[in-house]
């Protein structure tokens, strides 16, 4: 049985997805599936995907320079459409204020460069799990 399903994207002009890969791997090794949908997404991309493909949890590759400028309209389509799946933002430059910035928004967690691994999986598996209960597919 699977911990629940990940959806992971890049928003943005962002062109480096190592991270991610790394990321979508380390989830499929701990046991969730992971939908990567890649680089250049935009908002309405990321919602329709995070419909289509009823995920558990919403997995974002930004920099703190972009999500000024696709964070909040995330945010606010998926309140409008009223996904309930947490959004976790990760990136390897990600400022102190702006992750505040980010959690104001709604984001769930905010991991940025040197987060460790255990952490990473642990949130996002507590994340799903709490979302699974809540539609009743735990």
């Amino acid at each position: 049985m699977i911990k629940g399903r990940m959806l992971l994207a890049i928003l943005g002009t962002d062109q480096h997805e190592l991270g991610a890969v790394a990321i979508a791997g380390l989830l499929r090794d701990a046991g969730f599936e992971v939908v990567y949908v890649g680089r250049f997404q935009t908002p309405s991309t990321i919602l329709r995907s995070a419909v289509d493909e009823d995920v558990d949890v919403i997995g974002i590759s930004c920099h703190s320079w972009e999500f000024l400028d696709y964070l909040p309209e995330l945010m606010a389509l998926l309140c409008e459409r009223q996904v309930d799946a947490p959004v976790v933002l990760g990136g390897s430059i990600i400022t102190g204020e702006d992750a505040k910035a980010m959690t104001a928004l709604g984001v769930a967690a905010v991991f940025g460069s040197g987060s460790a691994s255990a952490a990473i999986v642990d949130c996002i598996s507590a994340l799903a799990t709490d979302r699974r209960a809540r539609a009743g597919t735990a």
